[in-house]
């Protein structure tokens, strides 16, 4: 279980499709017929808690993927053909941005909330844009983080511009089949990060974005049309399935045999 407060950031080093598994007809429409595997490279504070070990989880722009091999600055994962068809991993390559989280501990604390790291959707990016005197500037389209060097391994490297000190909006579309769990003010998860829904509009989520977190995540390298993964209130689903079942009969054994006549006729 994670909560979608992103404390680290990496960059793909590689994306091998063709790796692993054997998909359905849905994923070989998405991703071929096979997995693939997903090498990162990570910052120091990932592992300033604790260290990696094999087999351990560890949410990757928000799902959750398994250990396989790691180094001192470096992990692999594999991809099977469902996360390629549920994600947008199929979509990114070397160089990429990615937000990065350790799964939550008993003990620590849910800063953000619960966070599965299934995916349930991928959204495209609709706008990206500062907000500055309260005012959209411009559709802010950044350039990527791929331009070299140590200092661009992750997202939230603060150099460069008066960008990091704005406020953002972030609109993200919605699919349809997920629609449903969305609320205003309500839990939205985008690549991971825990984030709050300040508008809801004809199937789009428009999000206020903090420098923080612009700062310290992918965000910052996110241009129009942009796949991103979502995750929706995992309550809200269970709320939904429990509504929609119908009533268990109770068994004649569990009838209670006390009615109001009775307890009128016995004085109460």
């Amino acid at each position: 279980m994670f909560t979608g407060i992103i404390r680290s950031a990496g960059k793909i080093e590689s994306l091998e499709l063709g790796i692993i598994g054997d998909g359905g007809a849905h994923v070989r429409e998405a991703a071929g017929n096979s997995g693939a595997r997903l090498r990162v490279r990570f910052a120091p504070e990932l592992i300033a808690v604790s260290p990696l070990t094999i087999g351990a989880s560890i949410a990757v722009n928000g799902c959750c993927l398994t250990v396989i091999e790691f180094g001192d600055d470096f992990f692999v994962a594999d991809l099977s053909p469902e996360t390629l068809a549920r994600t947008s991993f199929v979509e990114k390559k070397p160089g990429d941005a990615v937000n990065l989280e350790r799964p939550l501990r008993v003990g620590d604390e849910l800063g953000g909330y619960i966070v599965q790291g299934h995916v349930d959707g991928v959204g495209r990016v609709q706008t990206i844009s500062s907000i500055q005197n309260g005012t959209l500037v411009g559709i802010e389209v950044a350039s990527g983080p791929n331009t070299g060097g140590d200092s661009d391994i992750v997202a939230s490297s603060n150099s460069g511009g008066n960008s990091l000190n704005d406020d953002w909006w972030l609109a993200v579309s919605v699919p349809p089949e997920i629609a449903t769990y969305i609320v205003e003010k309500g839990s939205l998860t985008v690549d991971g990060i825990s984030l709050t829904v300040a508008n809801w509009t004809n199937g789009i989520a428009g999000i206020a974005v903090i420098p923080f977190t612009y700062g310290h995540t992918n965000v910052r390298y996110l241009s129009l049309g942009d796949a991103v993964n979502l995750e929706c209130d995992v309550l809200a689903k269970y709320v939904e399935q429990a509504l929609s079942r119908p009533p268990h009969p109770q068994p004649a054994s569990s009838v209670s045999r006390i009615s109001l006549e009775r307890l009128l006729s016995e004085g109460f």
